[in-house]
C-alpha cells in the first residue's frame, strides 16, 4: 500500500462524526513502551536500534487488529512523504525528523499506528472520532495485551513502565483530544480554556502537537502525569470532568455570540464565505482560520438551531444529499475533508509533485472554491 492510496480523502477519526462532535473532533490514546534488555534510543547505536526496529515491525505487522496494515521507513522516506505523515497525525515531527533507523507501521483505516524508535522503542496511539476516550482504551488496551504476549516491556515493580521521559513513566498513557473552540477566541475568552488547562495539569498544543500552535481554532488537549494514577482514573477524568467542562466554555461562548454578538458572528462567517468561495491564492493558514467560522456557523446551526442572515446563507450552500442542484453537499464531514486535503503535503502529495508556495497556494484556492462553489474544479 502506497500513501497516495490514502491521501486523497481524510481518515474516519476526523470525518465529522462520533460523539459531541461539533467540540470534540478527535479523541487519541498513546501509549510509550521498550523492550526490556536494550537501552534507551539515546544511548543506542544505529546497528541497535536496527535490531529493534526489525524486532518491533515483525510483530506490529502480524497483529491481528481487524484491518490490513502496512509499514513506511521514515528514516529513508521523501521529505514530502515525512510532512505528509505528519500531518495525517500517523508520526510526530520528532519522529519525521529525528535520526536513525525508524519506522512506522499503519492500519489501513488509520485508527492505529505504531512508531518504532521515536522518543522510546514503541509508541502505539489508537483515535477515535468525536469524544470516544473509553472506547479508545479499551482497543488500545487489547493491542497492548497482544504485543506484550510476543515481548518483554521494560518494566518496575514501583515505577511501572519505564521511559525515555520521566513525564511518560508509569503507565506511559497519554490521553489527548482535538477541540475546536473558535467561539472561545472569537468572544476574547481562550484564556479560560488555558487557564483551566493549567488547573487540571493538562497539556495544551496546536494542531500537529508538541511545539506547534493552534491552527483553525483547533487545540490538543492532553494529560501530563502518568505515574501514580492509573489509566482508568485518567481517562474517567477526562470523560467526567474535563471534557464537559470545555464543552461548558465553548457552548456559552457560542451562546453568547448568538444572543449578544450576532454581528461579529455574520461578519465572521460572511468574510469567511466570500474570501473562500473567490480567492485565487489562499495560505494554508488563512484558509484553516476561515474554514473554523464555516465550521462553527454550520454547527451552532445544527446543535442550537442559530439562524442568522450569514447562517441562513451558509445553510443554502449545504443543502440535502437527495438536492439535486447539489453534487456535493457543504458539511461538517466537507470542512473537516478541506482542512485536511488543502494542508501542503497533502496538496503536493495528490499532484504527483512538489511545489512552490505560490503554486500551493493557488491550487488550494482552486480546490476550495470547487468545494463551496460546487462546480467543476477545472471550471473555476
Amino acid at each position: 500500500m502506497k500513501l497516495t492510496d490514502i491521501s486523497n480523502d481524510i481518515n474516519e477519526w476526523f470525518d465529522g462524526s462520533g460523539p459531541l462532535a461539533d467540540i470534540v473532533i478527535s479523541s487519541r490514546i498513546r501509549l510509550a513502551r521498550n523492550l526490556a534488555g536494550y537501552k534507551f534510543l539515546s544511548r543506542c547505536s544505529d546497528k541497535e536500534k536496527s535490531e529493534i526496529l526489525d524486532k518491533l515491525r515483525d510483530i506490529m505487522m502480524s497483529l491481528d487488529l481487524g484491518d490490513k496494515v502496512f509499514y513506511v521507513s521514515v528514516d529513508d522516506a521523501p521529505t514530502l512523504n515525512k510532512h505528509f505523515l505528519v500531518e495525517r497525525h500517523l508520526i510526530s515531527r520528532h519522529h519525521a525528523f529525528g535520526k536513525g533507523p525508524r519506522g512506522v507501521v499503519i492500519a489501513e483505516r488509520e485508527f492505529f499506528t505504531a512508531m518504532i524508535n521515536e522518543e522510546d522503542h514503541l509508541r502505539i496511539q489508537v483515535l477515535k472520532a468525536g469524544c470516544q476516550i473509553s472506547q479508545c482504551a479499551q482497543q488500545i488496551n487489547r493491542i497492548d495485551d497482544m504485543i506484550e504476549k510476543k515481548v518483554d516491556f521494560a518494566f518496575s515493580p514501583r515505577y511501572g513502565y519505564l521511559t525515555a521521559c520521566p513525564t511518560n513513566v508509569g503507565t506511559g498513557i497519554r490521553v489527548s483530544v482535538m477541540l475546536h473552540l473558535p467561539a472561545l477566541k472569537i468572544t476574547g475568552q481562550i484564556e479560560k480554556f488555558f487557564n483551566a488547562a493549567r488547573d487540571m495539569n493538562l497539556a495544551v498544543r496546536g494542531l500537529f502537537g508538541e511545539g506547534t500552535e493552534a491552527a483553525s481554532d483547533l487545540y490538543q488537549l492532553s494529560n501530563q502525569a502518568t505515574l501514580g494514577v492509573s489509566e482508568a482514573d485518567i481517562v474517567s477524568r477526562f470523560e467526567k470532568t474535563i471534557i464537559p467542562e470545555i464543552i461548558e466554555y465553548e457552548n456559552a461562548a457560542r451562546s453568547q455570540l448568538l444572543s449578544k454578538q450576532s454581528d461579529v458572528l455574520d461578519d465572521k462567517i460572511s468574510r469567511a464565505m466570500a474570501l473562500l468561495q473567490n480567492a485565487r491564492l489562499i495560505s494554508s493558514q488563512e484558509a484553516l482560520f476561515l474554514l473554523s467560522h464555516l465550521r462553527l456557523g454550520i454547527n451552532m446551526h445544527q446543535r442550537m438551531g442559530a439562524s442568522t442572515p450569514a447562517i441562513e446563507k451558509l445553510r443554502a450552500l449545504c443543502g440535502t444529499s437527495d438536492d439535486p442542484n447539489k453534487t456535493s453537499p457543504l458539511s461538517i464531514a466537507t470542512i473537516n475533508r478541506l482542512f485536511m486535503l488543502t494542508l501542503p503535503a497533502h496538496l503536493q502529495l495528490n499532484y504527483g509533485k512538489p511545489l512552490d508556495p505560490t503554486h500551493r497556494d493557488a491550487l488550494r484556492a482552486q480546490i476550495i472554491r470547487s468545494a463551496l462553489n460546487q462546480d467543476d474544479p477545472r471550471k473555476s
